[in-house]
């Protein structure tokens, strides 16, 4: 009798399994049985080849755009702690004020690249500008600190991220009234033992310029990701060396100033008519006379006033 009771347990035991349970499952979860679904779609090998090969290509886009968004938040993030450190550089010496830049706050070019455009004065030195923008598959920043007050060079510097990879051009110009003066020199010695320090760091290689004779100290570095630390550290150095100069230097006087002034305007004149990979970009977007007053009030600050 044993034997029995357990082939009819045995058999109420499947009974349950596979008709009472599935249709349990259902009623409480909501759904039909995993199973039935599966055996109910389309096998994907049975699917044309042109509609495969598409499925892939759209799950490839989606990878893609997700890859993109990632790199370019931590690419953003990475900008903007440079173009905070740079400040903070100049600031740790010298008083930094913002000042609104107007209409030039937001420049659009080609529909799709949009400019953010920050103003400062920085006191007793001249005007700070801050230019950024983020194009999905690239990131770039640009620090103009151009200085009318003190016998200082020009700084330009320019950031760019792609991806996991790097770019940052640090450049000094010789726009002084005076280029032999022994404190000048001294500062000269100064940037160039800056840019030795990094020496470690692979050198890149700038389009040549029309410029390049009126830079002093250049400082070119191709990177990784894991060198944003030094990259930011590179823009402290540089500015900050030159902050920690000007602090000993006195004031130019009124005729001295308007001398300082007028070389860096002929350099920002020069770009406009000389030609510049974004000056380029911006004359044949905004037109020539926009992007001279975008220079002059904003950018380079040398004409700056209510706009």
């Amino acid at each position: 009798m044993l034997p029995d009771k357990i082939a009819v347990c045995n058999q109420k035991y499947r009974w349950i399994r596979f008709q009472i349970l599935p249709e349990r499952r259902r009623m409480i979860e909501g759904y039909p049985d995993h199973t039935s679904v599966i055996m109910k779609l389309p096998a994907l090998t049975a699917m044309p080849l042109g509609i495969r090969i598409l499925l892939v290509l759209l799950a490839l886009l989606i990878i893609a755009v997700i890859l993109i968004v990632i790199f370019a938040s931590k690419n953003v993030r990475e900008m903007n702690l440079a173009i905070d450190d740079a400040i903070s550089a100049i600031s740790a010496e010298h008083t930094v004020t913002p000042v609104d830049p107007g209409t030039y706050s937001e420049l659009k070019v080609y529909k799709i690249m949009k400019f953010h455009v920050e103003q400062y004065e920085v006191a007793d030195i001249g005007n700070l500008s801050v230019m950024k923008v983020n194009m999905g598959l690239m990131q770039m920043a640009t620090i103009i600190l151009t200085p009318t007050q003190k016998n200082l060079p020009l700084i330009s510097a320019d950031y760019m991220y792609m991806f996991g990879k790097r770019t940052a051009y640090l450049e000094f110009y010789d726009f002084v009234t005076d280029q032999q003066a022994p404190e000048y020199q001294s500062l000269l010695s100064d940037l160039n033992t800056v840019k030795e320090s990094y020496s470690a760091l692979e050198n890149a290689s700038p389009t040549p310029a029309w410029y390049d004779t009126l830079k002093t100290v250049g400082i070119y570095k191709n990177a990784k990701a894991k060198d944003d630390p030094t990259l930011r550290k590179i823009l402290c150095d540089g500015f900050g060396t030159v902050m920690n100069a000007a602090k000993s230097l006195p004031l130019l006087t009124e005729e001295e100033q308007q001398t300082k002034t007028q070389l860096c305007k002929d350099y920002s004149d020069g770009l406009i008519e000389h030609g510049g990979i974004s000056t380029d970009v911006f004359k044949k977007e905004l037109g020539e006379t926009t992007t001279r007053d975008f220079f002059d009030q904003v950018l380079f600050g040398t004409n700056r006033n209510t706009h």
